[in-house]
């Protein structure tokens, strides 16, 4: 017997299985903290309109919270979008959300209730703004909307504040040179089937399945929004420094846009909460976050782009101390 356990191959064998449970071991340690109970408890999570990506993604986190933290009760709430979720956060109507980064320098600059409070949690993806009209319009630029009637998004979304902002940058009032429709993602995408309005507004991850589901049953087409109006964003002065310009992936809506890119605008958005919360709490749901990052992509592809390495800037806000607890704690 005492041969047969020092022979070489045993050893060998011996030893890959140690090194199997030490990686194993530092893994687990990773995702879930060896010896600590979860927190307990509930939190209010405000997401966003039905059919939005807010929506889905806030879903989708609250099951991969109930895995990690089986005693912590997420309540969620639906919202107008950035500019609410914002909101509510500040206010401690809820604990965490999730807001773009103008929606959140606005309320900053404006010197809103509670916004010396506000803290990062984690940078998850960018909105791109979608200006969608029927393929038969004749609608071919932001200043052919001029006299027609827009989805302009509800009061407190992110989209109203973006595209009030597009619109007023290509010469274009929004209160008086356009008939303005507080229509979201939720409703627009009908009403513009129907004929009920000319073009909407949406700004979102990609692809919004709001939009998917609009492409499979009306033929629309995307007005691109041009590089030169970032510039004139940014005359504007204050958040608009978080716009810039891009395109919009050929892969984003294939159907629709026959591999074509589109040029557009995109904002960052940020996981966000408040400095009283819980450092501990925090902790975990920012490890929940960048861990079930695969899961939910494969439902809510803009989740794929949650990533470890960016995931820390959250500009304009300063991180939670839970949050930078664990970016430590994962630092090589």
């Amino acid at each position: 017997m005492s041969k047969l356990f020092s022979s070489p191959g045993r050893r060998r064998c011996l030893q890959g299985t140690a090194v199997g449970v030490v990686v194993l071991g530092l893994l687990l340690w990773w995702l879930l903290p060896l010896g600590e109970r979860p927190p307990s408890g509930t939190i209010t999570f405000s997401t966003g309109t039905l059919r939005g990506v807010y929506q889905e993604y806030g879903e989708r986190l609250r099951t991969a919270f109930s895995k990690d933290m089986p005693d912590l009760k997420v309540r969620l709430l639906t919202s107008d979008g950035s500019q609410e979720n914002v909101t509510r956060v500040a206010t401690g109507k809820a604990d965490f959300t999730i807001a773009a980064a103008d929606a959140v320098e606005t309320y900053e600059l404006e010197g809103r209730p509670g916004a010396e409070r506000l803290r990062g949690v984690a940078r998850l993806y960018d909105d791109y703004v979608q200006l969608v009209v029927a393929r038969n319009s004749r609608i071919n630029s932001v200043a052919d909307l001029r006299g027609k009637r827009v989805a302009v998004g509800p009061p407190e979304s992110g989209v109203r504040l973006i595209a009030e902002r597009v619109l007023a940058a290509s010469g274009i009032d929004p209160h008086k040179d356009i008939r303005p429709m507080a229509e979201g993602i939720d409703t627009g995408p009908d009403r513009l089937r129907q004929g009920a309005i000319d073009a909407f507004f949406w700004s979102g991850g990609l692809p919004t399945d709001g939009l998917k589901q609009l492409a499979a049953k009306f033929p629309y087409r995307f007005v691109p929004i041009d590089s030169d109006l970032v510039a004139k964003l940014h005359a504007q002065g204050g958040a608009t420094r978080y716009y810039r310009a891009t395109n919009m992936p050929e892969s984003a809506y294939p159907s629709i846009q026959n591999g074509s890119t589109v040029p557009t605008i995109a904002v960052s958005n940020v996981l966000m909460t408040r400095a009283d919360v819980d450092p501990r709490l925090t902790e975990w749901v920012t490890r929940t976050v960048i861990k079930s990052r695969d899961g939910i992509g494969a439902h809510v592809h803009s989740a794929q782009l949650v990533d470890l390495r960016t995931a820390i800037y959250t500009d304009p806000l300063v991180l939670h101390e839970g949050a930078r607890r664990y970016y430590r704690s994962v630092k090589p």
